[in-house]
């Protein structure tokens, strides 16, 4: 079981809906090449509101995914596509099926 997780919830700017969707879903194959992102989840959570939910194994996997490709890209981009500064969420799971 994967023991730590974040978790980023994103608003979009009004009429950047669309762009937030296309900069999540293009994010994927940048996640999918780092090997201690265990699970990556994009999340449209209702009208304007987005979220990254993310798992790992270790500390070190989960700050190499914060100082990685997709974070660094989020950060460039949230000015353009947010209302408000991306929050990062770090959790610890206690539970998982």
């Amino acid at each position: 079981m994967s023991k730590l997780a974040l978790y980023v919830p994103l608003k979009a700017k009004p009429g950047k809906e669309r762009d937030v969707a296309n900069f999540l879903t293009s994010a994927l194959p940048l996640v999918q090449a780092e090997a201690g992102t265990l699970t990556w989840y994009a999340i449209e959570e209702g009208p304007g509101a987005y979220a990254i939910f993310d798992t790992f194994d270790t500390e070190e996997d989960r700050q190499a995914h914060l100082d990685g490709k997709v974070a660094a890209a989020l950060m460039d981009k949230a000015d353009e596509l947010f209302s408000e500064p991306p929050q990062i969420h770090k959790f610890t799971l206690l539970a998982a099926k």
